[in-house]
């Protein structure tokens, strides 16, 4: 074969001579591609057994022609070089080598590998065709193609980018015959790989030895959802089988990704056929390997599109292509015409792969998931036509699409078989939607049913929606196994009765099942092995997943409950409301004809309909329209419910013409149409009756709609017609039906409409006369005013009813007003008085016509108007409804102000009574003149007197009038401040005027002024002037004071300023007087009584009458200024005078030192103020004796003084001189006095030495700090921590309120914790007596001082923690684990001891805390329920070894089956209880005892007659076996169920026989039951007549060594059968009065139980309630005994006033807008997540995070993606689980400057945190995770040079993290620190986008005693509350009907012995039938039912009747 092939020359051979000539040679075949013109062929060469590679080497250049110095490689196809190292085991026999001048180097010629396979060729050509044609009725041509998308999948699963898989079908005659290709970019084959996909079921696990595998050292992918791990090439089958079921033959080309060859294997049928035809090797064959893009082999014309397909190769790295030529016509034919078909089943198999996990979710947006990178696309090229290009991706209607997409809900679960088989599972619910099922139509399953349209059928049935489809399809790896399905599983199929939910639920659901590898499917991978076997053995575990998580709970409680929500949730039913009642309908089939609910509206997707509303049908002949009466729903309904069906009874319309109801399915509602629509077909069809009135007017007086007419106007004649909506003319109702007699008449009424009512004043009816029309006759006595109506209606001839079918007929009104006739008469209205001369008035006039109605004056006219003594005159006369006469004036004399009457005589011509009289009363005028008396013009005054004037008003007739405010003003002018006289003349018009006295100043001689009178409200009356001469007055004016000085007097005048010495005495002061004239007045004794000094209170009147004042004496101070007045006041003038008297310093007498700036000097400090020293007389006002010169002269002393620094300073500006720098020398502090000496002068200070700043902290009464201090754990201290603030020369420093804080490590916890403590005025500060809380060994405490921002280190306190023997930590169970727990059995020992904290038993603990609860374990929680039962532990006994330990022993095991828990509890005092473990039992059945059947049948009565009726002995009777306690046990038993009969003696032979006259019936025992369907005794059987016998069945089962007993069924046996029915009624008496005691008992079991359970509850609630009174008086909270609530009520309302106060007082508050939280995931902006007490912290920290403030944190990427869509990326998120928190800081890490737990160095500024600085009002886990990304390690301190001092020390040791001030400075992490981005700027600067400040502590400390006084509320209410049960239930005990029930009892039981004793049973056999048959009451299973139960039973149980038993 290889010189055919290679036609190169002969084989070599390279070995030694022991090789024997070609025995044990191997034969290699070796291409030389070094060069271009290299030969094509290969060479075969002989390499020996024995051969290395030098021999080798050797050979191969001599066989070559090369010089063994030449470089080349020789190389295996796999492009792997031939070495020393590697010779042996890769040259094997056959193998073929290249000689290349590098590893590398490209193929310059293609070669020819050879190659074998297994097996024989036609196992490969027709395997395909004999694994696919099993395929269940579907064309296996996608499931062929799927094998091949298998490969592909595997093949490029290590795939880093897109998975790229292209099917293309080549049908395109003009590139060659028909082809299908599949190509992928995976990782390609090697030659030896492709070799093995030649090799026959050659799978990934067999692929070793001589074979080369692309799996070799296979691994098991990891677990991921669905299995989706590409896992599926797998047998080493599918491909073959695919590729020649397809077609006839197959091309694979590939390249890996690692190679320079592309490989190159054709398999063909009709090459095998020809090779076999030739007896050549037909296992062997050749792989081509060429360089890419090489298709220089391709001649073939068939072949021509290879070309392209090779040509593409060069963009490729790696891939993978199988050309499958020769393909089936039928084939062809399929792939074309069904391209969607097949496309979508593609889709369907690989959905998962395509779309992931979740599937193709359509509704929701999709995410980046590994799985969108796979793509498969299928082409397909025709000739002519454009290219199909489909990817799988974009089908959308696959089944698995439709499943995922129509679905409302989903419920995943797990289950786990035995191995390593893990199922996953999902179940979707696909609702009904108002009138049709969502569960997707599948085309292989049609389930659309058509639909039915008959009307008869009133049942609208349920369609089946899932139809005849089994519920879960099956993934393997997750691809589909499309002929296999799960019908379904236990708890998932229909329950037989019902259950939560409807039955029809269980057909709306789909499911799929997702299988790893460890369940074995066929070759061809179209079906399942052994899955459902698996699925459904016993041991199969079923877990349901909620959020990720298994749950282990019960699978089928869980399904039933989810399927109930999905039908409450998402089934949109119809709505049936408003229910009416349940009736039948005898118009329906007997069957069918009840009950039916009756609705008046139902609520149909979103739509209302209800009754009366106008509907139309579809799908009915004809169709109907018309208004809805009612609703059926079939069914024993009440009230609203929801239903997929009913019907409706629709009334037709219009119901003139349609008298009738139909009833239809609802469905068949026409739901698109109208009401409008529906609307218009009724009103045409009311077109054919009457609807409208023709009226005409053939006279005239037509009368107009809301025509107003004068009264008396006739209305004239009336021609009626009446139309219908076409417009004809009608006489009678439409239709033959109505016959003759419906005749139409009109009937016309005139009405008036008044308050009163309605008036009916004209009716007449007219009939039509067949050739006239309807008339009505001229009507002229309307004369009333009002509003009328005229109406006109059609009535039916015979009832003159105006309606016909409820409908009302045609009618017409016209509304018309009769109004008032011309006048013809007149009268006056109402006048406006009072009548005024000359003020114009106006006359109303009022008109009637000729009926006496009111009218109106609408022609001109002219009145006159006359009366004596008067001049009358008027203006006009005004027409319209108001007639006026306006303007009417008179003028005349009038004799007072009351005025005078006339007679006014109104007369307006041309009326029928044209005059009328008016009496008037006409009263003066307006003022129009002032009159003033005297009558001259000049008058003469003294100053200082008034003047009276008689003044009068006129008006214009003069006579004297008067009005309201007529007020007389008179001014005078001529001089400054003159009064105003004002008289009121408004009663009178006259009377005098004057006022105070007219007063000039300075006047002193004649003087003129001018007087004008007026009234100021009367601007048109003329005011008048006098002229007033006044004369100079003779009273005092003037008042002057004067000084004598020996002969000399000097005034002082007003205001002066006076000097004198201080203290003296001023003498000689006199006084003169004058009056306006300048003229002295003497004093007289009237003149002296009016003056008055303010000096004294003493005054010498002798002296005043000689001019003298009283001395002044001068203040002492020259401070004090002394105000001297003389005043003089009579009825004329006051005067005074006044001067000020300033005292001058006297002669030097003192020395003076005062103290500036505080007394006190701290030690070691200077006295922050000054001393400042003056001169002082010896009253002590200073005097100006210092100078610059005279501070040498002053001397300062004192004890301690420091004289080094004293300064001594003159003040000029004050005189004085000041001395600062006073020091004392440290020392005792006390009071040290300072004396001061000037000349002759002296004076002493005292000043206050006190202890210097505090610089030292000192422990109070503490014991020697160098040594540790034993304490207990949980123990106090044995002294309390008491500290003292000391200067630096140990001084106490009585500093109050400086904060003293303990700082320790953080495991060490003192209690109480939390707590500030300040120092008291002392500086001292009593931290208390702390109770220590750590871990065993030593630790340290440090009280330290904050003092001006500074840390004052106190002492070291060293502890050393002792752990607590006495404090119990855990409980320690043990007990035997291997042990069974047997129903009714006895536990097994359990021992218990408590543990303290030094790992010790607790020794002499009272056994009574020690306690075992045990409960049965439910899904609600492991929580212990109120009811668990309780265990006492039992006593030690002697060979009790262990000290300390308490056993439980014999504890009673449960009687009942199931999971049981146990816990054991440890009461620490009365709250707390220290529990152990649970420990989790299971209780299993007890040994098999009796045959009992699962319904207690009724006792038979039979006899022997014909009827097999009465032959009967039992009916389905199941028979199990139990133990002593009723649990089902025996499952595994098989074995026989022997019934006999028997009597009651032994000796009786003469017993019944059964049928077939035998004595004895087997049945089979299997599964732990007995079926027994029918038990009949034989006819004419033999047998005592009214003799009891008994039926035994007998238990035989080999497998049990012991016998149970047997169940004995007794039963009357009678003769005749008229006996046998007596019997047989007394039988069933007796099983109902047995039942009836029963049930009684148990009522009064039930009312026991429940009464001792509230004895309890009361019990608790009092517990509580006391529990909590004790927590409120920790609160300084005490509640009164009396009227709890109302105090409550006010606390809580004070205490939530307190705290409303407090949160509304102003804090700092984040003024950034939050992003609304549209879901849960959404935590919202930073700037919102943390708040911070400190306001410099808050201010610096927001700053440091400015840039993150506005940044939006999410729980997940998609929620952040979310926002940034909706945002269009505007909007800065963080979504949390993107952090890797690995690297977040530890929040209990201590500060850097902290080295394991010591200090490392002192830090200054008090640095913390920056993280503990924040608070997190919600989310605290997120928030942490949060700010400790954003902050890390920042640290805050004081200042800046806290933190460089801080900065410098710490990178000595570690690295420093960003430093952060509270001045607002920051040192970045690279030590950078200044310029503008390291300052913060202002807390205003920020906008508001800073941290908010939290709620205050005694806020929340409010929110604790809120809380407290809310529970104890509740606590005292529910005590409250069970009290009143308690007492209730008591009651009820107590009441009549309970005692009825009692006496019901007893009678049921006598009656019950008296039956007995007439069916002839004995005592004795009663008492052994009540053995067997009496019913137990299971109390072991729940020791107490819980609440709702058994009060609910109670409930029940007492509305018990007589008939209910």
């Amino acid at each position: 074969m290889a010189a055919a092939d290679g036609g190169g020359p002969g084989g070599a051979s390279v070995g030694t001579e022991e090789d024997g000539g070609g025995v044990g040679h191997r034969t290699v075949y070796l291409f030389d591609r070094r060069e271009k013109e290299s030969e094509l062929g290969d060479r075969p060469l002989q390499v020996g057994e024995r051969s290395d590679y030098a021999g080798f080497r050797a050979c191969v250049c001599q066989t070559l022609g090369i010089s063994p110095e030449e470089k080349f490689v020789i190389t295996t196809t796999s492009r792997k070089e031939i070495t020393c190292d590697n010779f042996d085991e890769t040259v094997k026999d056959g193998v073929t080598l290249y000689l290349l001048q590098s590893v590398n180097q490209l193929l310059l010629t293609a070669t020819k590998e050879r190659i074998d396979f297994l097996p024989h060729y036609d196992t490969l050509v027709k395997s395909g065709m004999y694994e696919y044609y099993a395929s269940e009725g579907q064309n296996p041509l996608p499931f062929a193609l799927a094998e091949l998308i298998d490969n592909s999948l595997s093949a490029t699963s290590r795939n880093i980018g897109v998975r790229r898989i292209q099917i293309k079908l080549l049908f395109d005659e003009t590139q060659g015959k028909p082809a299908v290709a599949v190509i992928d970019n995976g990782r390609g084959m090697t030659s030896k790989q492709l070799n093995n996909w030649a090799v026959y079921r050659l799978s990934k696990f067999t692929r070793q030895g001589d074979f080369e595998s692309d799996h070799s050292g296979y691994v098991r992918p990891v677990p991921v959802p669905r299995s989706l791990n590409s896992d599926i090439s797998y047998f080493g089958v599918g491909g073959k089988q695919a590729v020649f079921f397809v077609g006839q033959s197959a091309r694979m080309i590939s390249k890996p990704a690692d190679s320079q060859d592309v490989h190159e294997l054709v398999l063909s049928k009709e090459d095998f056929e020809k090779k076999e035809k030739n007896k050549e090797a037909i296992y062997s064959g050749y792989i081509r390997n060429r360089k890419p893009s090489d298709s220089v082999h391709i001649t073939n014309d068939d072949e021509r599109f290879l070309h392209h397909l090779i040509i593409e190769e060069k963009e490729k790295d790696s891939f993978t292509a199988v050309v499958i030529t020769g393909v089936q016509p039928e084939h062809i034919q399929y792939l074309k015409n069904y391209f969607h078909l097949w496309t979508r089943q593609l889709a369907h198999i690989y959905h998962y792969y395509i779309h992931g996990p979740k599937g193709n979710e359509i509704r929701t947006s999709k995410e980046v998931e590994p799985f969108n990178n796979i793509d498969i696309e299928i082409s397909m090229f025709e000739k002519g036509k454009v290219p199909k290009i489909v990817n799988l991706r974009e089908i959308q209607d696959d089944m698995q699409t439709l499943y995922v997409n129509t679905a409302a809900d989903s419920f995943e679960f797990k289950a786990h078989v035995e191995g390593d088989g893990v199922v996953e599972g999902i179940i979707r619910y696909h609702p009904f939607l108002y009138d049709r099922e969502t569960y997707p139509d599948d085309p292989c399953f049609p389930s659309k049913l058509k639909d039915e349209d008959d009307e008869d059928d009133c049942f609208i049935l349920e369609k089946a929606a899932r139809g005849k489809r089994p519920i879960f399809e099956c993934f393997w790896n997750g691809r589909l196994i499309p002929y296999t399905s799960v019908e379904d599983f236990d708890w998932c199929t229909p329950p037989k009765k019902r259950g939560l939910a409807p039955i029809e639920c269980y057909n709306r659901i789909s499911g799929a099942l997702f299988t790893n590898d460890k369940f074995q499917v066929s070759t061809n991978k179209l079906t399942f092995m052994d899955l459902e076997l698996k699925l459904k053995d016993k041991n199969t575990l079923f877990t349901r997943i909620l959020n990720g998580q298994e749950q282990r709970m019960k699978i089928d409680r869980e399904f039933a409950l989810w399927l109930k929500d999905c039908h409450e949730k998402y089934d949109k039913q119809i709505k049936f409301t408003l229910f009416k009642g349940v009736i039948t309908r005898p118009d329906l089939p007997s069957k069918k004809q009840g009950p039916w609910a009756t609705y008046a509206a139902i609520e149909w997707d979103g739509k209302i309909y209800k009754a009366g509303q106008l509907v139309k049908t579809i799908k009915t002949l004809p169709l109907f329209y018309g208004s809805i009466v009612r609703f059926f729903l079939y069914g024993d309904h009440d009230g609203e419910v929801y239903a997929t069906g009913g019907e409706v009874q629709i009334a037709m319309e219009p119901q003139a013409l349609y008298d009738e109801v139909r009833t239809v399915p609802i469905a068949k509602l026409d739901r698109t149409v109208a009401e409008k629509a529906v609307k218009k077909y009724v009103e045409d069809e009311m077109a054919r009756l009457p609807d409208r009135l023709s009226v005409t007017w053939p006279e005239g007086d037509e009368l107009l709609p809301n025509e107003v007419r004068p009264a008396g106007t006739p209305i004239g004649a009336l021609r009626i017609e009446i139309l219908n909506k076409k417009g004809e003319a009608m006489q009678k109702l439409p239709g033959t039906s109505h016959g003759g007699s419906k005749k139409l008449l009109v009937e016309l009424k005139v009405i008036l409409h008044s308050s009163s009512g309605n008036k009916e004043i004209i009716s007449h009816i007219s009939q039509h006369g067949g050739k006239w029309p309807y008339w009505f006759k001229k009507m002229e006595n309307i004369q009333k005013l009002g509003n009328y109506t005229l109406k006109l209606q059609v009535v039916l001839n015979e009832s003159n009813a105006d309606t016909y079918a409820g409908r009302p007929l045609p009618s017409k009104a016209i509304k018309f007003s009769v109004k008032e006739g011309k006048p013809e008469k007149f009268s006056f209205g109402l006048l406006d008085l009072p009548f005024r001369v000359g003020v114009p008035f106006n006359i109303p006039l009022e008109f009637q016509d000729e009926f006496g109605h009111t009218s109106q004056l609408v022609t001109d006219i002219q009145p006159v108007l006359e009366a004596s003594g008067l001049s009358l005159h008027y203006e006009e006369i005004t027409k319209g409804p108001n007639c006026v006469i306006r303007g009417v004036t008179a003028k005349g004399p009038v004799n007072s102000c009351q005025g005078k009457n006339y007679n006014l005589k109104v007369t307006l011509p041309g009326l029928k009574e044209d005059s009328q009289i008016l009496k008037i009363r006409l009263l003066p005028g307006h003022p129009r003149r002032l009159k003033v008396k005297p009558d001259s013009e000049i008058l003469v005054i003294e100053n200082g007197t008034a003047f009276p004037f008689q003044v009068e008003v006129l008006d214009e007739s003069d006579n004297i009038t008067a009005q309201p405010k007529l007020i007389v003003h008179c001014k005078f002018s001529g001089a400054p401040n003159l009064p105003v006289y004002v008289v009121d003349c408004s009663s009178s018009g006259t009377s005098i005027l004057t006022g105070s006295a007219i007063q000039v100043q300075n006047i002193k001689k004649d003087q003129t002024l001018k007087a004008r009178i007026e009234i100021p409200s009367c601007k048109d009356v003329a005011p008048v002037e006098k002229t007033i001469k006044l004369l100079p007055s003779s009273h005092v004016a003037r008042l002057q004071i004067f000084s004598v000085e020996g002969q000399k007097a000097i005034q002082i005048k007003h205001q002066d300023e006076v000097n004198w010495i201080a203290g003296d005495i001023m003498h000689n002061l006199i006084f003169q007087m004058y009056d306006e004239g300048e003229r002295e007045i003497n004093i007289t004794s009237a003149l002296a009584e009016k003056i008055k000094v303010n000096w004294t209170p003493e005054i010498n009147k002798e002296h005043l009458l000689q001019g003298l004042l009283p001395d002044v004496q001068v203040p002492t101070s020259v401070k004090d200024m002394r105000y001297c007045q003389v005043s003089f006041q009579d009825d004329h003038v006051s005067l005074e005078s006044a001067f000020t008297v300033r005292p001058l310093p006297d002669e030097p007498k003192h020395l003076k030192c005062e103290m500036k700036g505080g007394k006190t000097v701290q030690m070691g400090q200077e006295l922050q103020g000054e001393v400042v020293i003056i001169i002082t007389d010896q009253y002590g006002n200073q005097i100006q004796a210092f100078s610059p010169s005279s501070l040498s002269s002053l001397s300062i002393a004192g004890v301690g003084l420091d004289s080094s620094n004293l300064k001594t300073t003159f003040q000029e500006n004050t005189q004085s001189i000041s001395v600062r720098g006073i020091k004392f020398i440290p020392g005792p502090p006390g009071n040290k006095d300072l004396c001061f000496t000037w000349r002759e002068f002296s004076d002493f200070i005292r000043v206050q030495l006190i202890s210097g700043p505090p610089a030292k902290l000192l422990l109070i009464d503490w014991p020697e700090l160098k040594e540790s201090i034993p304490v207990i754990n949980g123990r106090d201290l044995q002294n309390p921590i008491i500290v003292q603030l000391c200067d630096q020369w140990d001084n106490p420093a009585p500093v109050q309120h400086v904060k003293i804080s303990l700082t320790k490590a953080s495991n060490l916890k003192l209690m109480p914790s939390n707590q500030q403590h300040k120092t008291d005025e002392k500086g001292r500060a009593n931290l208390g007596v702390f109770s220590v809380f750590a871990p065993r060994g030593e630790h340290t405490l440090q009280v330290k001082a904050i003092y001006n921002k500074s840390i004052i280190e106190g002492p070291i306190i060293k502890l050393m923690i002792l752990p607590d023997p006495e404090k119990p930590v855990r409980l320690n169970v043990k007990y035997d684990k291997d042990a069974s727990f047997l129903a009714g059995g006895l536990f097994t020992d359990f021992m218990i001891s408590v543990i303290s904290e030094d790992d010790s038993i607790i020794k002499n603990i009272n056994p009574a805390r020690i306690s075992m609860k045990m409960w049965k374990l439910s899904t609600s929680g492991n929580r212990p329920p109120a009811n668990a039962e309780t265990f006492s532990c039992n006593k030690i006994k002697d060979n009790d070894k262990e000290d300390g330990c308490f056993y439980f022993r014999d504890k009673v095991i449960p009687n009942k089956v199931g999971t049981y828990c146990i816990q054991f509890g440890f009461m620490m005092d009365k709250t707390n209880i220290l529990n152990s473990e649970q420990v989790i039992v299971e209780v299993l059945p007890n040994q098999p005892v009796k045959l009992v059947p699962k319904i207690k049948p009724p006792t038979p009565a039979v006899s022997n007659v014909r009827s097999v009726a009465s032959r009967t002995l039992v009916r389905d009777l199941h028979l199990s076996i139990t133990d002593d306690y009723d649990n089902h046990t025996g499952i595994d038993l098989v074995g026989t169920i022997i019934a006999t009969i028997k009597g009651s003696n032994e000796e009786d032979t003469d017993t019944p026989l059964f049928i077939g006259k035998v004595r004895t019936l087997e049945f089979p025992f299997v599964n732990g039951s007995a079926e027994i369907m029918s038990l009949v005794l034989a006819e004419s059987s033999p047998g005592r007549d009214s003799t009891e016998y008994f039926i035994v069945f007998e238990p035989r089962l080999p497998l049990l060594s012991r016998t149970l007993e047997p169940y004995i069924l007794p039963f009357m046996f009678y003769n005749d059968v008229k006996k046998q029915q007596q019997m047989a009624a007394l039988t069933k008496e007796k099983d109902q009065l047995s039942q009836s005691i029963v049930m009684y008992k148990s009522l009064f079991e039930a009312s026991q139980q429940l009464l001792n359970e509230m004895k309890c509850q009361v019990e608790e609630a009092r517990l509580k309630e006391a529990q909590l009174r004790n927590e409120l008086k920790i609160h300084n909270i005490d509640i009164p005994t009396t009227q709890q609530v109302p105090h409550i009520e006010a606390l809580l309302k004070r205490k939530l006033s307190e705290q409303e106060e407090l949160k509304k007082k102003p804090r700092r508050s984040c003024t950034l807008p939050n992003y609304t939280k549209g879901s849960g995931d959404v935590l919202g902006k930073i700037a919102h997540l943390a708040q911070i007490e400190d306001d410099r912290a808050a201010m610096v920290i927001s700053w440091h995070l400015a840039s993150d403030m506005d940044c939006v944190v999410t729980l997940t990427t998609d929620a952040a993606r979310r926002i940034y869509d909706e945002t269009q990326g505007r909007q800065q998120v963080l979504p949390l689980d993107s952090i890797y928190k690995k690297t977040l800081p530890d929040w209990k890490r201590s500060l850097p400057h902290f080295r394991n737990g010591k200090l490392y160095f002192k830090p200054i500024g008090d640095p913390v945190f920056a993280r503990d600085l924040l608070t997190f009002p919600d989310n605290v886990e997120h928030c942490e995770t949060v700010f400790g990304m954003l902050l890390g390690d920042t640290i805050i301190l004081d200042n800046l040079d806290a933190a460089n001092h801080y900065r410098k020390e710490v990178v000595k040791i570690t690295h420093c993290p960003t430093l952060l001030t509270r001045d607002g400075d920051r040192i970045r992490s690279n030590g950078k620190f200044g310029g503008l981005q390291n300052k913060a700027p202002p807390m205003d600067k920020l906008r508001g986008m800073v941290f908010g400040a939290p709620v205050p502590k005694q806020c929340l400390i409010l929110g604790e005693q809120i809380d407290l006084l809310q529970q104890y509320r509740s606590a005292v209410c529910k005590l409250d509350s069970v009290n009143k049960d308690l007492n209730s239930q008591l009651e009820y005990l107590r009441t009549p009907d309970m005692r009825k029930k009692k006496q019901e009892l007893d009678e049921h039981e006598k009656n019950l012995k008296l039956i007995e004793e007439k069916l002839g049973m004995t005592p004795i056999r009663k008492c052994n039938d009540s053995l067997r048959h009496s019913p137990k009451v299971e109390t072991t299973d729940c020791p107490v039912p819980p609440k709702r139960m058994r009060r609910e039973a109670t409930r029940q149980n007492r509305i018990i009747t007589k008939t209910d038993v």
